[in-house]
């Protein structure tokens, strides 16, 4: 007997049973991925993604109406959200859920229309849409939805069967629209994932026995979620004074100069950052002298946005009180709010202490390895008490879940600054000028970052072969910003290669950031090959402590 309505229950079932049947294929999913990286994760955002949803949907009654699972859907959906992949899903769900929430019972009409609004939803969500991937799958099974309709087709075993037929067969063709899945002999990863949520809603739809327990989200403590924190507590604080200043600078400030204030600074405390940029000079250092710090700094220019703070004070009262702000909060009084605020995503304790020594508020953990939600982007935002606060996601992979994190946020100024990489974040925040309104600060901070080249070493997960380059399991490989640039089985060798392959005759400062598996001592050998073959360049050596990442490079 032919069924030819889906009630709010069966919607319910169908949805749970696409999540399941995605997270069950998660790991094969991620393995579609194009580069044979270590942190492949597409299926792990889009799964992510999609069972933040189905939690919200399993917690509904079971005599919940359409309008409410359409809800949990695309809020749960939205706010879940990881990595493109996964936030093109959220879109999709969304607009999916738009054409559906009115209805009582959805027919074949209805879904032809709603597959369509989720494409156009999808698509609008994306600022340069690409086709070969899941936004052409989701197109593909749309246009077929379409055309069944058009053809008054009303059996939705019928529908599902020849839409799910023919946005596979768009998928096969996936590596025909981008060279790049040809030559790794895959087919688009995103596309796939959505493949088999369909796949999973249709045998719910078919009436099989199915496993649909959504587990409940974990929860991590503060504590957990910072392995550290106990240890800094309780770690007797050397230098007392966290100082931080910005030199606006009066006289000639390069190299050899930077590097002398360096040293000085070295010898009177600990944890300094010193960058500079052009006219600017941001200091950070730990001392139990601040005015020396200062008065040495003054040598060099005017000093402006000084914070000084008596850690040791703040030791003791996070020991033994609740500091006035948390009692305030804690009482429910309104916190004071500042002009301008930071958050940037960042792993590694190395760049993680930079970017805090370069003023960032707060520290998103999270990267290549692991794209922060838009959720942990709504709590970072709430945790920011400004008025105005630049977003930095320092990996392209996050942006869009950063972009959808703004349009939710109604009482503050978000603006969100496209950094695609580590390098290109730390250049923005040095470029951001206090007297600037926040639309030139954009500005320029935008400008800056595109004359940023950044170039990774990982190593190969599987063999395959891409940008013409044959590349073996273990292999280690530099990737720049569009595309392989080295490959070889020697780590400083490939190293060296990627950095040639982005130096050019404007190039002027070269930045080292060593990972965690990485010595010291081989880094500083790297540093000193590097020096001796662009002697006219800056070369800068910091530890990063990034995982699965043993460099990372950039060239400006």
């Amino acid at each position: 007997m032919a069924l030819n309505t889906i009630d709010a229950k069966m919607l319910s079932k169908m949805f749970l049973a696409g999540a399941k049947n995605l997270e069950n294929k998660k790991e094969w999913i991620n393995e579609l991925n194009v580069f044979p990286v270590p942190d492949g994760d597409t299926g792990t955002n889009m799964t992510m993604t999609i069972m933040a949803a189905a939690r919200e949907v399993s917690a509904l009654p079971d005599d919940a109406d359409m309008m409410a699972i359409c809800k949990a859907i695309s809020s749960g959906s939205l706010r879940g959200a990881r990595g493109n992949s996964g936030v093109i899903l959220s879109q999709l769900f969304r607009g999916f859920t738009k054409g559906i929430r009115e209805e009582k019972e959805i027919t074949v009409p209805v879904l032809a229309t709603a597959f369509d609004r989720a494409v156009e939803t999808a698509y609008k969500a994306v600022m340069k849409p690409k086709e070969g991937t899941i936004l052409t799958v989701a197109k593909g099974g749309a246009s077929k939805a379409k055309e069944l309709a058009e053809e008054g087709v009303t059996d939705l075993e019928v529908f599902f069967d020849g839409v799910i037929k023919h946005a596979e067969y768009v998928l096969d063709q996936t590596p025909e629209m981008l060279p790049v899945l040809k030559q790794a002999g895959v087919v688009d990863s995103g596309g796939q994932g959505l493949v088999q949520v369909l796949k999973g809603a249709y045998d719910a739809f078919l009436g099989k026995e199915l496993d649909l327990t959504i587990e409940k989200q974990e929860t991590v403590s503060a504590k957990a979620a910072s392995p550290d924190r106990e240890a800094t507590e309780q770690a007797e604080i050397k230098f007392g004074y966290c100082t931080e200043f910005i030199i606006l600078l009066s006289r000639n400030f390069n190299i050899r100069t930077e590097m002398d204030f360096k040293a000085y600074l070295e010898s009177i405390g600990d944890s300094i950052v010193v960058v500079a940029d052009d006219d600017v000079v941001k200091v950070h250092v730990h001392t139990n002298d601040p005015g020396l710090a200062i008065q040495k700094a003054l040598k060099y220019g005017a000093l402006s946005n000084m914070k000084i703070d008596n850690m040791r004070l703040e030791h003791q009262e996070k020991l033994f009180k609740m500091s006035e702000k948390e009692q305030k909060e804690a009482d429910g009084a309104e916190t004071v709010r500042k002009e301008t605020g930071f958050i940037a995503v960042s792993v590694g304790d190395g760049i993680n202490g930079i970017f805090k020594g370069l003023g960032v508020d707060h520290i998103i953990e999270g990267g290549q390895t692991m794209n922060p939600s838009t959720e942990d982007m709504l709590n970072a935002i709430e945790a920011v008490h400004a008025d105005t606060i630049y977003i930095l996601p320092n990996n392209k992979n996050i942006i869009l879940a950063a972009n959808q994190a703004q349009s939710l946020v109604k009482d503050k100024n978000i603006i969100v600054i496209p950094t695609k990489t580590v390098p290109q974040g730390i250049t923005a925040v040095i470029n951001y000028v206090p007297d600037l309104s926040p639309e030139e600060n954009a500005q320029s901070m935008q400008d800056e970052i595109h004359n940023v080249k950044t170039g990774q070493v990982t190593y190969a997960v599987r063999d395959t072969m891409i940008d013409d380059k044959e590349i073996k399991q273990g292999d280690y490989m530099g990737i720049g910003d569009k595309g392989i640039l080295a490959v070889g089985a020697e780590m400083e060798e490939v190293t060296l290669k990627m950095t040639e392959e982005m130096v050019d005759e404007d190039t002027e400062l070269i930045s080292i950031y060593y990972g965690a598996e990485v010595e010291e001592a081989s880094a500083e050998q790297l540093k000193e090959d590097i020096s001796k073959k662009y002697p006219k360049c800056d070369i800068e050596l910091q530890y990063g402590g990034q995982p699965i990442y043993y460099y990372i490079v950039s060239v400006e």
